[in-house]
Protein backbone atom coordinates (compact mmCIF):
# COMPACT_ATOMS: atom_id res chain seq x y z
CA UNK A 1 0.00 0.00 0.00
CA UNK A 2 1.09 3.26 -1.00
CA UNK A 3 2.40 5.74 1.70
CA UNK A 4 0.10 9.00 1.70
CA UNK A 5 2.95 11.02 2.68
CA UNK A 6 5.49 9.93 -0.44
CA UNK A 7 2.44 11.49 -2.91
CA UNK A 8 1.36 14.39 -0.57
CA UNK A 9 6.11 15.23 -0.98
CA UNK A 10 5.84 14.45 -4.80
CA UNK A 11 3.16 17.30 -4.79
CA UNK A 12 5.00 19.70 -3.44
CA UNK A 13 7.85 19.09 -5.48
CA UNK A 14 5.66 19.18 -8.43
CA UNK A 15 5.15 23.12 -7.45
CA UNK A 16 6.55 25.96 -9.80
CA UNK A 17 9.21 28.70 -8.62
CA UNK A 18 6.99 31.56 -8.26
CA UNK A 19 4.55 29.51 -5.79
CA UNK A 20 7.34 27.64 -3.34
CA UNK A 21 8.63 31.71 -3.50
CA UNK A 22 5.66 32.58 -2.62
CA UNK A 23 5.89 29.93 0.58
CA UNK A 24 9.47 31.20 1.44
CA UNK A 25 8.85 34.97 1.65
CA UNK A 26 5.77 34.02 4.41
CA UNK A 27 8.26 32.39 6.69
CA UNK A 28 9.16 34.60 9.24
CA UNK A 29 11.10 32.22 11.34
CA UNK A 30 14.54 32.69 10.34
CA UNK A 31 14.93 28.88 11.22
CA UNK A 32 12.64 27.97 8.99
CA UNK A 33 14.15 29.85 6.00
CA UNK A 34 17.30 27.84 6.75
CA UNK A 35 15.67 24.23 6.62
CA UNK A 36 13.71 25.63 3.77
CA UNK A 37 16.95 25.69 1.81
CA UNK A 38 18.30 22.39 2.69
CA UNK A 39 15.23 20.49 1.70
CA UNK A 40 16.71 20.56 -1.75
CA UNK A 41 19.36 22.22 -4.46
CA UNK A 42 15.89 23.72 -6.10
CA UNK A 43 14.56 25.09 -2.91
CA UNK A 44 18.24 26.34 -2.38
CA UNK A 45 18.08 28.17 -5.28
CA UNK A 46 15.24 29.59 -4.30
CA UNK A 47 16.68 30.86 -1.20
CA UNK A 48 19.56 32.34 -2.77
CA UNK A 49 18.04 34.41 -5.06
CA UNK A 50 15.35 35.61 -2.35
CA UNK A 51 18.37 37.02 -0.12
CA UNK A 52 18.53 40.56 0.46
CA UNK A 53 20.93 41.26 2.95
CA UNK A 54 24.36 39.16 3.82
CA UNK A 55 26.83 40.49 6.49
CA UNK A 56 29.89 38.40 8.38
CA UNK A 57 30.56 37.55 12.38
CA UNK A 58 33.09 40.25 11.94
CA UNK A 59 30.76 42.73 10.58
CA UNK A 60 30.30 46.15 13.08
CA UNK A 61 27.25 46.38 12.40
CA UNK A 62 25.47 43.34 13.62
CA UNK A 63 24.10 43.69 16.67
CA UNK A 64 25.55 39.98 18.42
CA UNK A 65 27.49 40.75 21.31
CA UNK A 66 28.82 37.83 21.78
CA UNK A 67 30.95 38.49 18.53
CA UNK A 68 32.69 40.99 20.15
CA UNK A 69 34.80 38.72 22.30
CA UNK A 70 35.56 36.51 18.65
CA UNK A 71 38.82 36.84 16.79
CA UNK A 72 38.37 38.50 13.44
CA UNK A 73 36.86 36.34 10.67
CA UNK A 74 39.26 36.34 7.31
CA UNK A 75 36.90 36.95 3.92
CA UNK A 76 38.96 35.89 1.52
CA UNK A 77 38.20 37.17 -2.26
CA UNK A 78 37.35 33.63 -3.19
CA UNK A 79 35.27 33.54 0.05
CA UNK A 80 33.70 36.91 -1.21
CA UNK A 81 33.55 35.45 -4.84
CA UNK A 82 31.38 32.92 -4.49
CA UNK A 83 29.01 34.63 -2.01
CA UNK A 84 27.90 37.16 -4.29
CA UNK A 85 27.85 34.26 -7.40
CA UNK A 86 25.38 32.55 -5.15
CA UNK A 87 23.42 35.71 -3.69
CA UNK A 88 22.64 37.76 -6.88
CA UNK A 89 19.96 40.01 -5.44
CA UNK A 90 21.25 41.45 -2.60
CA UNK A 91 20.27 44.54 -0.99
CA UNK A 92 22.50 45.25 1.83
CA UNK A 93 26.27 44.23 2.38
CA UNK A 94 28.37 44.62 5.26
CA UNK A 95 31.97 44.17 5.23
CA UNK A 96 32.82 46.18 8.06
CA UNK A 97 35.40 44.61 10.05
CA UNK A 98 36.89 42.60 7.16
CA UNK A 99 40.51 44.64 7.64
CA UNK A 100 42.03 42.36 5.47
CA UNK A 101 39.89 42.96 2.54
CA UNK A 102 41.69 43.91 -0.76
CA UNK A 103 40.46 46.12 -3.95
CA UNK A 104 40.21 42.78 -5.88
CA UNK A 105 37.65 41.59 -3.25
CA UNK A 106 35.06 44.11 -4.52
CA UNK A 107 35.61 43.21 -8.39
CA UNK A 108 32.76 41.14 -8.72
CA UNK A 109 30.08 44.26 -7.99
CA UNK A 110 30.11 45.65 -10.90
CA UNK A 111 28.28 42.33 -12.54
CA UNK A 112 26.87 41.74 -8.57
CA UNK A 113 26.30 44.74 -7.35
CA UNK A 114 23.34 46.05 -9.23
CA UNK A 115 20.83 45.57 -6.99
CA UNK A 116 22.94 47.07 -3.82
CA UNK A 117 21.41 50.22 -2.15
CA UNK A 118 23.48 49.83 1.50
CA UNK A 119 27.13 49.00 1.45
CA UNK A 120 28.90 49.04 4.41
CA UNK A 121 33.03 49.36 4.19
CA UNK A 122 34.16 50.35 8.03
CA UNK A 123 36.97 49.55 9.36
CA UNK A 124 38.17 47.81 5.75
CA UNK A 125 42.07 48.99 5.49
CA UNK A 126 42.92 47.38 2.59
CA UNK A 127 39.89 49.28 0.27
CA UNK A 128 41.36 52.20 -1.89
CA UNK A 129 39.95 53.78 -4.84
CA UNK A 130 40.19 50.72 -7.08
CA UNK A 131 37.71 49.11 -4.95
CA UNK A 132 35.87 52.41 -4.49
CA UNK A 133 35.89 52.51 -8.10
CA UNK A 134 33.97 48.85 -8.56
CA UNK A 135 31.68 50.23 -6.25
CA UNK A 136 31.24 53.60 -8.40
CA UNK A 137 30.62 51.36 -11.83
CA UNK A 138 28.25 48.56 -10.23
CA UNK A 139 26.14 50.09 -7.73
CA UNK A 140 24.48 53.26 -9.21
CA UNK A 141 21.47 52.44 -6.79
CA UNK A 142 23.34 52.96 -3.53
CA UNK A 143 21.77 54.93 -0.96
CA UNK A 144 23.64 54.55 2.18
CA UNK A 145 27.51 53.99 2.10
CA UNK A 146 29.92 53.61 4.66
CA UNK A 147 33.55 53.91 4.29
CA UNK A 148 34.79 54.49 8.13
CA UNK A 149 38.51 54.32 8.01
CA UNK A 150 39.17 53.41 4.59
CA UNK A 151 42.07 54.15 2.92
CA UNK A 152 40.56 56.25 -0.10
CA UNK A 153 40.91 59.42 -1.97
CA UNK A 154 39.66 62.29 -3.40
CA UNK A 155 39.60 60.10 -6.78
CA UNK A 156 37.58 57.44 -5.86
CA UNK A 157 35.07 60.11 -4.22
CA UNK A 158 35.41 61.65 -7.25
CA UNK A 159 34.52 58.26 -9.18
CA UNK A 160 31.18 57.48 -6.64
CA UNK A 161 29.75 60.91 -7.26
CA UNK A 162 30.00 60.43 -10.99
CA UNK A 163 27.89 57.08 -10.56
CA UNK A 164 26.19 56.65 -7.09
CA UNK A 165 23.93 59.54 -7.69
CA UNK A 166 20.96 58.48 -5.63
CA UNK A 167 23.55 58.75 -2.50
CA UNK A 168 21.70 60.01 0.37
CA UNK A 169 23.74 58.52 3.77
CA UNK A 170 27.53 58.87 3.73
CA UNK A 171 30.18 58.32 6.52
CA UNK A 172 33.64 59.35 5.53
CA UNK A 173 35.22 59.63 9.24
CA UNK A 174 38.46 59.08 9.59
CA UNK A 175 39.11 58.68 5.59
CA UNK A 176 42.57 61.17 6.58
CA UNK A 177 43.43 61.57 3.16
CA UNK A 178 40.31 62.96 1.59
CA UNK A 179 39.93 67.02 0.84
CA UNK A 180 37.85 69.79 0.07
CA UNK A 181 37.92 68.19 -3.57
CA UNK A 182 36.61 65.31 -3.20
CA UNK A 183 33.68 66.50 -0.89
CA UNK A 184 33.07 69.11 -3.67
CA UNK A 185 32.27 66.55 -6.35
CA UNK A 186 29.92 64.78 -3.49
CA UNK A 187 27.80 67.72 -2.90
CA UNK A 188 27.28 68.64 -6.40
CA UNK A 189 26.52 65.71 -8.07
CA UNK A 190 24.72 63.51 -5.39
CA UNK A 191 21.78 66.16 -4.88
CA UNK A 192 19.59 63.81 -2.85
CA UNK A 193 22.91 63.55 0.07
CA UNK A 194 20.65 63.95 3.63
CA UNK A 195 23.42 62.63 6.12
CA UNK A 196 27.33 63.20 6.14
CA UNK A 197 30.03 62.20 8.87
CA UNK A 198 33.47 63.58 8.25
CA UNK A 199 34.80 63.49 11.94
CA UNK A 200 38.41 63.37 12.51
CA UNK A 201 38.91 64.68 8.53
CA UNK A 202 41.68 67.21 9.13
CA UNK A 203 42.32 68.22 5.53
CA UNK A 204 39.18 69.46 5.15
CA UNK A 205 37.85 73.15 5.95
CA UNK A 206 34.00 72.68 4.89
CA UNK A 207 34.42 74.55 1.87
CA UNK A 208 33.33 71.74 -0.55
CA UNK A 209 30.11 71.71 0.68
CA UNK A 210 29.56 75.49 -1.22
CA UNK A 211 26.54 75.21 -3.38
CA UNK A 212 25.06 71.69 -1.55
CA UNK A 213 21.58 70.59 -1.79
CA UNK A 214 18.46 71.54 0.55
CA UNK A 215 18.52 67.66 1.16
CA UNK A 216 21.53 67.74 2.85
CA UNK A 217 20.07 68.11 6.89
CA UNK A 218 22.60 65.96 9.30
CA UNK A 219 26.14 66.89 9.49
CA UNK A 220 28.70 65.54 11.92
CA UNK A 221 32.39 67.88 11.60
CA UNK A 222 33.87 66.69 15.11
CA UNK A 223 37.72 67.57 15.21
CA UNK A 224 37.80 69.12 11.97
CA UNK A 225 39.90 71.97 10.93
CA UNK A 226 37.22 73.95 9.52
CA UNK A 227 37.37 77.28 8.72
CA UNK A 228 34.21 79.90 8.71
CA UNK A 229 33.92 80.19 5.02
CA UNK A 230 33.41 76.32 5.21
CA UNK A 231 30.90 76.07 7.79
CA UNK A 232 29.02 78.68 5.85
CA UNK A 233 29.46 76.23 2.98
CA UNK A 234 28.12 73.65 5.14
CA UNK A 235 25.06 75.44 5.74
CA UNK A 236 24.48 77.22 2.59
CA UNK A 237 21.91 74.54 0.71
CA UNK A 238 19.65 76.03 3.71
CA UNK A 239 18.34 72.61 5.11
CA UNK A 240 20.78 71.54 8.05
CA UNK A 241 18.67 70.55 11.30
CA UNK A 242 21.39 68.67 12.94
CA UNK A 243 25.56 70.03 13.21
CA UNK A 244 28.26 68.71 15.19
CA UNK A 245 31.32 70.62 15.23
CA UNK A 246 32.75 69.64 18.37
CA UNK A 247 36.03 70.07 19.70
CA UNK A 248 37.08 72.72 17.62
CA UNK A 249 39.80 73.85 20.23
CA UNK A 250 42.69 74.39 18.01
CA UNK A 251 40.84 76.90 15.60
CA UNK A 252 42.54 80.50 16.04
CA UNK A 253 39.37 82.35 14.42
CA UNK A 254 36.78 79.87 16.51
CA UNK A 255 34.41 83.27 16.80
CA UNK A 256 34.07 82.60 12.60
CA UNK A 257 30.99 80.34 13.94
CA UNK A 258 28.83 83.30 13.89
CA UNK A 259 28.43 82.44 10.17
CA UNK A 260 26.24 79.36 11.50
CA UNK A 261 23.29 82.17 12.77
CA UNK A 262 23.36 84.13 9.32
CA UNK A 263 20.79 83.50 6.89
CA UNK A 264 20.33 79.85 6.33
CA UNK A 265 20.18 77.98 9.61
CA UNK A 266 16.54 78.62 10.45
CA UNK A 267 15.99 74.71 10.05
CA UNK A 268 18.26 74.33 12.88
CA UNK A 269 17.18 71.53 15.90
CA UNK A 270 20.26 70.27 17.55
CA UNK A 271 24.02 71.96 17.65
CA UNK A 272 27.02 70.47 19.17
CA UNK A 273 29.89 72.73 20.63
CA UNK A 274 30.83 70.06 22.93
CA UNK A 275 34.51 70.88 24.27
CA UNK A 276 34.93 73.51 22.19
CA UNK A 277 36.75 75.37 24.67
CA UNK A 278 37.46 78.95 23.25
CA UNK A 279 33.79 79.54 21.84
CA UNK A 280 33.14 82.96 23.74
CA UNK A 281 30.33 85.18 24.55
CA UNK A 282 30.14 86.98 21.17
CA UNK A 283 29.55 83.62 19.12
CA UNK A 284 26.96 82.18 21.55
CA UNK A 285 24.91 85.81 21.94
CA UNK A 286 25.27 85.88 17.58
CA UNK A 287 23.49 82.25 17.30
CA UNK A 288 21.01 82.68 20.18
CA UNK A 289 19.59 85.47 18.47
CA UNK A 290 19.99 83.69 15.22
CA UNK A 291 18.60 80.30 14.84
CA UNK A 292 14.94 80.65 16.41
CA UNK A 293 14.37 76.88 16.18
CA UNK A 294 16.95 75.40 18.13
CA UNK A 295 15.63 72.93 20.59
CA UNK A 296 19.13 71.40 21.99
CA UNK A 297 22.18 72.76 22.61
CA UNK A 298 25.27 71.05 23.93
CA UNK A 299 27.48 73.59 25.41
CA UNK A 300 29.18 70.95 27.80
CA UNK A 301 33.33 72.09 28.32
CA UNK A 302 32.91 75.59 26.34
CA UNK A 303 34.98 77.48 29.57
CA UNK A 304 34.59 80.55 27.84
CA UNK A 305 30.91 80.90 27.68
CA UNK A 306 30.28 83.62 30.95
CA UNK A 307 27.47 85.53 31.56
CA UNK A 308 26.47 87.36 28.63
CA UNK A 309 26.20 84.21 26.91
CA UNK A 310 24.00 82.70 29.10
CA UNK A 311 21.72 85.68 29.68
CA UNK A 312 21.62 85.69 25.63
CA UNK A 313 20.67 82.20 25.77
CA UNK A 314 18.13 82.89 28.22
CA UNK A 315 16.63 85.37 26.27
CA UNK A 316 16.50 84.71 23.11
CA UNK A 317 15.93 80.47 22.65
CA UNK A 318 12.68 80.49 23.15
CA UNK A 319 12.52 76.73 21.66
CA UNK A 320 15.22 75.34 23.68
CA UNK A 321 14.47 71.99 25.27
CA UNK A 322 17.51 70.36 25.95
CA UNK A 323 20.39 72.29 27.27
CA UNK A 324 24.41 70.65 28.09
CA UNK A 325 26.18 72.19 30.18
CA UNK A 326 28.56 70.50 31.79
CA UNK A 327 32.11 71.33 33.34
CA UNK A 328 31.59 74.53 31.86
CA UNK A 329 33.79 76.68 34.32
CA UNK A 330 32.40 80.01 33.73
CA UNK A 331 28.84 78.82 34.35
CA UNK A 332 28.02 80.41 37.69
CA UNK A 333 24.93 81.27 40.06
CA UNK A 334 24.37 84.31 38.38
CA UNK A 335 24.66 82.68 34.72
CA UNK A 336 22.24 79.65 36.58
CA UNK A 337 19.78 82.26 37.34
CA UNK A 338 19.57 83.64 34.14
CA UNK A 339 18.39 80.32 32.34
CA UNK A 340 16.12 79.79 35.43
CA UNK A 341 14.47 82.34 34.34
CA UNK A 342 14.58 82.66 30.77
CA UNK A 343 14.15 79.37 28.18
CA UNK A 344 10.42 79.25 29.40
CA UNK A 345 10.56 75.78 27.29
CA UNK A 346 13.52 73.90 28.56
CA UNK A 347 12.71 70.33 30.15
CA UNK A 348 15.96 69.01 30.48
CA UNK A 349 19.07 70.64 31.88
CA UNK A 350 22.54 68.67 32.00
CA UNK A 351 24.56 69.94 34.35
CA UNK A 352 27.29 69.12 36.79
CA UNK A 353 28.21 69.83 40.41
CA UNK A 354 31.11 72.92 39.85
CA UNK A 355 32.97 75.78 42.32
CA UNK A 356 31.25 78.02 40.30
CA UNK A 357 27.63 76.82 41.43
CA UNK A 358 26.42 76.94 44.80
CA UNK A 359 24.06 74.13 45.83
CA UNK A 360 21.70 76.37 47.04
CA UNK A 361 21.34 78.38 43.40
CA UNK A 362 20.68 74.75 41.86
CA UNK A 363 18.40 73.80 44.02
CA UNK A 364 16.51 77.47 43.87
CA UNK A 365 16.66 76.54 40.10
CA UNK A 366 15.03 73.16 41.13
CA UNK A 367 12.27 74.49 43.20
CA UNK A 368 11.22 77.37 40.77
CA UNK A 369 11.56 75.30 37.37
CA UNK A 370 9.93 72.27 38.86
CA UNK A 371 8.92 71.16 35.01
CA UNK A 372 13.07 71.16 33.99
CA UNK A 373 14.50 67.33 34.48
CA UNK A 374 17.68 68.75 35.85
CA UNK A 375 20.42 65.36 34.86
CA UNK A 376 23.30 65.84 36.88
CA UNK A 377 25.19 63.37 34.48
CA UNK A 378 27.08 64.16 30.80
CA UNK A 379 25.76 63.23 27.64
CA UNK A 380 28.56 62.20 24.86
CA UNK A 381 26.52 62.10 22.23
CA UNK A 382 23.07 64.10 21.28
CA UNK A 383 23.11 62.60 17.77
CA UNK A 384 19.19 62.76 16.69
CA UNK A 385 17.76 59.14 16.45
CA UNK A 386 17.47 57.77 12.76
CA UNK A 387 20.19 60.94 11.52
CA UNK A 388 22.42 58.42 10.37
CA UNK A 389 21.55 55.29 8.81
CA UNK A 390 25.19 53.16 9.32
Amino acid sequence: MDNPSDDFSGYIMQLPDDCLLFIFQHLDCGSDRESFGLTCRRWLQIQNLNRRSLQFQCSFTMLNFSSLSQTNTRISTLHLYRLLNRFQNLESLSLSGCTELPDSGLSLLPRHGSKLQSLHLDCCFGITDSGLSCVASGCSLLVILSLYRCNVTDYGLEALSNSCLALEDLNLSYCSRISDYGVRAISQNCRRLRAIRISYCRNLTGAGFQGCSQTLTHLEADYCRLEPNGIRSILSGGGIEYLSVSNLTWCTRVNGLVVISVGFAAKLRVLNFRSSRTIGDDCIMTIAKGCPSLQEWNLAICHEVKIAGWESIASHCHNLKTLHVNRCRNLCDRGLQALRNGCKRLSILYITRSSQISGVALEIFKLVRGNVEVKEEEVMCICPHGAFRF
